[in-house]
């Protein structure tokens, strides 16, 4: 019996079928995350222009989030975390969130210096975020200024609602300055969700 070798466009098509039908299992162990956010509790972003004027009138702490247009999980925090009402109600309410694109090519003055686009190559950077970040650039990066605008902390990679909520609060109470995260974190009793 002489064997017909497969078809190389055949064999094509079932994998095909087979990866498109498993990207789309509901079991699947990421499935996608909905928002609770409606436009009444959106997170009131604002430029470092904005917050300065408005930390002028009254001092608050910043929480910066720092990403790039093509950052997956920059898209994924800004869809499954800060599009929750919760965390965008108590952003709003204890602090002011500056979005900021980590490639913008806009000049940014900040605290008495000009900070200015980095071209590197294929992709450059702005000075302003490697500054906040210590040099280590790396997407998404929320980071925390005090109410003088210093840095308390930049916190690397996606964090998700729960654990996102727990370092907001953190930083908001000023428990960084009495509390170890690990002695917070065991002692936390999560924020009232509607």
């Amino acid at each position: 019996m002489k064997m017909r070798k497969p078809n190389y466009f055949w064999s094509l098509g079932i994998l095909a079928i087979a990866l498109f039908s498993f990207s789309f299992n509901p079991s699947s162990p990421n499935p996608p995350v909905k928002p609770t956010n409606d436009l009444n509790e959106a997170i009131q972003w604002m430029s470092w222009e904005e917050a300065q004027e408005a930390m002028a009138k009254e001092p608050k702490k910043i929480v910066v989030d720092i990403y790039t247009d093509w950052c997956g999980w920059c898209k994924r925090m800004d869809a499954a975390t800060f599009q929750q009402n919760y965390i965008a109600e108590y952003i709003n309410e204890n602090y002011y969130a500056v979005k900021f694109n980590a490639e913008q090519k806009e000049d940014i003055e900040f605290q008495g210096k000009k900070f200015k686009f980095v071209d590197n190559g294929r992709r450059g950077y702005h000075e302003l975020a490697a500054n906040i970040m210590n040099g280590r650039l790396g997407y998404p990066t929320i980071a925390f200024l005090d109410e003088e605008m210093n840095v308390i902390q930049a916190i690397p990679g996606y964090k998700g609602p729960e654990e996102f909520e727990q370092i907001m609060t953190y930083f908001a109470g000023d428990h960084h300055k009495k509390v170890s995260w690990d002695k917070y974190q065991a002692n936390y009793t999560p924020l009232p969700k509607e």
